[in-house]
Parts: C-alpha cells; sequence; structure tokens
C-alpha cells in the first residue's frame, strides 16, 4: 500500500514539474497571435522622452501587443502624474529584430492632451512585417505653438 502511494506521489510530482516547467508562451491562430506584458516588466524601456522634466511627468503601463496579419500592433496607457494639463505629442519608432529603426520618421506626430493625473491608451501599428519591437517618442507642444 505504501509502496503504492509512494509511485503516485512521485507521478503526480512529476507530472506537475512538467506542467511547471513548460512554455507559456499564447498560442498563434489565424496569423493572429497576442502578448501581455505582466506588471513587473520594465516598461520605461518603451518611453522616450528627450525632456528630463517632461518625463518625470510621464509613465507607460500595461502595454500589449500582438501580430495581426505580420504585423505588430501595440496598445499601451500612457499617463500623467502631473496635477496640471499637459499637451503632448507621440509617435512610434520602429526596429527590426538586430535593433535597426524600420522605415525611420514616416510614422505622423499625434496630438494628445493629458488633464491632471489622467491616462490615455496609444496604439500604433507596425508599417511592415519586419518589425519586432518599438518603443514610443512623446514630446511637449510648446505653449507658444497653440497659443495665438
Amino acid at each position: 500500500m505504501r509502496k503504492l502511494i509512494g509511485i503516485t506521489a512521485v507521478t503526480v510530482l512529476s507530472s506537475l514539474f512538467v506542467i511547471g516547467c513548460s512554455n507559456t508562451t499564447p498560442p498563434t491562430t489565424s496569423g493572429t497571435g497576442t502578448s501581455v506584458m505582466t506588471q513587473g516588466d520594465d516598461f520605461s524601456k518603451h518611453l522616450k522622452v528627450d525632456n528630463p522634466k517632461l518625463a518625470l511627468k510621464l509613465n507607460i503601463d500595461n502595454v500589449k501587443s500582438r501580430k495581426t496579419n505580420g504585423l505588430l500592433e501595440i496598445n499601451l496607457q500612457l499617463a500623467s502624474t502631473f496635477k496640471k494639463s499637459l499637451k503632448l505629442q507621440y509617435h512610434f519608432n520602429w526596429f527590426d529584430a538586430q535593433g535597426f529603426v524600420v522605415e525611420s520618421r514616416k510614422t505622423p506626430w499625434k496630438p494628445v492632451e493629458l488633464h491632471g493625473f489622467q491616462s490615455t491608451t496609444l496604439r500604433g501599428l507596425a508599417p511592415n512585417e519586419q518589425v519586432a519591437s518599438f518603443n514610443v517618442y512623446v514630446r511637449e507642444i510648446p505653449e507658444k505653438a497653440y497659443k495665438y
């Protein structure tokens, strides 16, 4: 009886070990795969802000990516940690698997306004199938540019 319990315990533990070590990559069906970055991931590597003061007022979170018909599609949350409104522009930079820029300066700047502590979803679609990674470049619109 003890031998049967021991064999059963070893079998169950072995099965759990194999399941725990299995690949957890989301399945890909019909050319569409999904990847969700978790809370512990370092999202800052995807945010590019050249103005140090502005960089302290922004962060990104909830970055999601998927391949749609071979093109990388991105959704991410841009959040303000500042109490006043920010008038911003953003665009996505796209990189191939070796880290080289793909179709530089082809993505237009898009305006976005964040009110105090507000967040918004930014969406981007890669220009071609060679894109493997991205970053989002955010800059502040100078006040003199929108005041008459």
